[in-house]
């Protein structure tokens, strides 16, 4: 054993492989990167056709907030105002308890057996109101509508009958 330490090999990392190999992931990616679309083609639907009558669903519930902050229940008025909506919610609630009654499903819920009967009964309730009525409005009125028993409410697009 000497001490001689220049004659000792020192380790060192041979490259040549690795750069072989970036050539080759360089040259795999260049190939394929032509083969990706270069635009995507959109179905969008056809034109609805204005002639045809659609006929509401008679189960459809829409709460309407007039101008003046009254409130309609489809075609029924004065179930009260946006501060007061004691009279539409049990309105709503009288409905809800006759559907139970009268096992009134919602459509998806015909066939779900395995679902409680409570939450197959069709409580969707739409709410249309102008654009002029304050958010804060409109949530008083979702209050008293889940307060009533529904569930979803939706909300309505000016402008849609």
């Amino acid at each position: 054993m000497s001490d001689d330490k220049s004659t000792e090999t020192k380790p060192f990392i041979n490259v040549t492989p690795l750069i072989d190999v970036l050539l080759v992931v360089l040259i795999i990616f260049m190939v394929a990167s032509p083969l990706k679309p270069h635009s995507f083609a959109a179905k969008l639907p056809a034109e609805p056709d204005l002639a045809e009558k659609l006929e509401a669903n008679d189960k459809t519930v829409v709460v309407t907030i007039e101008p003046d902050r009254t409130l309609k229940l489809n075609s029924l008025t004065d179930m009260g105002t946006v501060d007061d909506t004691g009279k539409l919610s049990t309105r709503l609630a009288a409905l809800f308890q006759e559907r139970t009654k009268n096992h009134v499903y919602s459509d998806s819920m015909l066939a779900r057996i395995d679902v409680p009967e409570d939450r197959r009964i069709e409580k969707t309730v739409f709410i249309k109101a102008p654009r002029s009525i304050s958010y804060g409005d409109v949530a008083k009125v979702i209050d008293g509508i889940k307060g009533a028993g529904a569930n979803p409410v939706g909300l309505q697009l000016d402008g849609l009958n």
